[in-house]
């Protein structure tokens, strides 16, 4: 009878085991190597879709800065409740000015070669028409793929560095959509 107790006894102790490690490995996962999130809205459009699920990485910009062209997870201002996704176009030092429906960065029209070339990008109450802003150090103009309805640095300015969640990096919802963030 005690052999069966101390059978049972040493499959409980296993199956704690197992459970513990499962839950530190993707606690250490989920804090410092990956998150999950998920696209709500159509800011994205055409290259995200409302919906879909991705991961961010949370490691690149430990060791690295972001790059235009990234596409991030941020936490949104001004409250910073909510985590929004969304390109890097403007980087620190940068000036940054919205003129005739295109982008300039530092007096150049910047090429999206991610979007339709008939895509038009409007001013908003932040980055109005004409008028050109310089970023500072840790400053990042971020701006939806659909600028025709997204809310982003147009409206309410740069995010800061520190507000960077990570890079979405891998899309695993819809199956049709697998495949890493190019």
């Amino acid at each position: 009878m005690t052999s069966s107790f101390g059978r049972l006894g040493v499959f409980i102790l296993d199956i704690l085991q197992t459970v513990v490690l499962a839950s530190a490995i993707f606690l250490i996962s989920y804090l410092f190597l990956f998150q999950p999130h998920q696209v709500q809205g159509h800011s994205m459009d055409p290259n995200f879709d409302d919906g879909e699920y991705l991961l961010t990485e949370k490691i690149s910009y430990r060791f690295g800065e972001p790059k235009r062209g990234d596409v991030i997870v941020f936490k949104a201002p001004p409250s910073k409740r909510d985590d929004y996704i969304k390109r890097i176009i403007g980087l620190p030092g940068e000036t940054v000015m919205v003129s005739n429906g295109k982008i300039f960065i530092n007096q150049k029209i910047l090429n999206e070669k991610y979007l339709p070339s008939d895509f038009v990008t409007r001013p908003g109450a932040f980055l109005a028409t004409d008028t050109a802003i310089t970023l500072k150090s840790g400053e990042y103009i971020v701006i939806g793929d659909n600028r025709d309805h997204s809310s982003d640095s147009r409206s309410w300015g740069p995010i800061k560095k520190d507000d960077i969640i990570g890079k979405a990096w891998f899309v695993y919802w819809p199956p049709k959509q697998t495949g890493l963030v190019p």
